[in-house]
């Protein structure tokens, strides 16, 4: 696995990588080795950012810690699982099915057929891009987004799943609703997906 320790500011690195898979094994070493004076870890689709009180953690200690930790394999699906449960009434469910050559229920079972991950955070507080175990379903975004995606929507999106926190606008293709609250700022922490955290979706009755 290449990395490429980059300067971010003057209070970060940013660790570029190949892939997600490769994001998502560093943050796990990083995370579960991680010295005092850092403030925060934040991955992206082939990227970490590593915040650091430079005081603290200089810099180049940082990009020594960083270029020595070990990726660590994913803990098994079904640890400290949270299941999200869907009603799948989404306007775009019969077009993911065109697009992907599937039924609905096709479509709804390969949702609720696995367990999700938590990659990375983004676009919105509490929202959260889901990667599935085993070989994605490839959905491609809408042509034209909206320009307000209802809290609680469930979308479709790349390789990704993802739940909307709040209205917000969004081009995501949508399946279903939840009623999970995914921020709230007087929880610790606020986020109820966070980046490691297996997801589970069943169908609501």
């Amino acid at each position: 696995m290449s990395r490429r320790i980059l300067p971010y500011g003057d209070h970060a690195l940013l660790v570029e990588l190949d892939d997600l898979d490769a994001v998502l094994a560093l943050f796990r070493g990083l995370e579960a080795s991680r010295p005092t004076g850092v403030v925060d870890l934040v991955p992206a689709a082939r990227t970490i950012a590593v915040v650091v009180q430079p005081r603290i953690l200089p810099l180049s200690v940082a990009a020594a810690w960083i270029d020595g930790a070990e990726p660590l394999p994913a803990p098994p699906a079904d640890a400290g699982v949270v299941e999200l449960a869907v009603c799948y009434d989404g306007s775009d469910l019969a077009e993911v099915a065109r697009l992907t050559g599937r039924t609905e229920a096709d479509v709804i079972a390969f949702h609720t057929g696995r367990p999700w991950r938590v990659a990375f955070g983004g676009f919105a507080p509490g929202f959260a891009y889901l990667v599935p175990d085993g070989d994605p379903l490839d959905v491609p975004r809408r042509s034209t987004p909206r320009t307000a995606v209802p809290q609680g929507a469930v979308g479709l999106a790349g390789s990704f799943s993802g739940v909307y926190p709040r209205s917000s606008p969004g081009g995501w293709q949508l399946i279903g609703t939840t009623d999970a609250v995914l921020w709230d700022e007087t929880a610790d922490p606020p986020a109820l997906l966070r980046p490691g955290t297996v997801v589970r979706f069943r169908e609501a009755t």
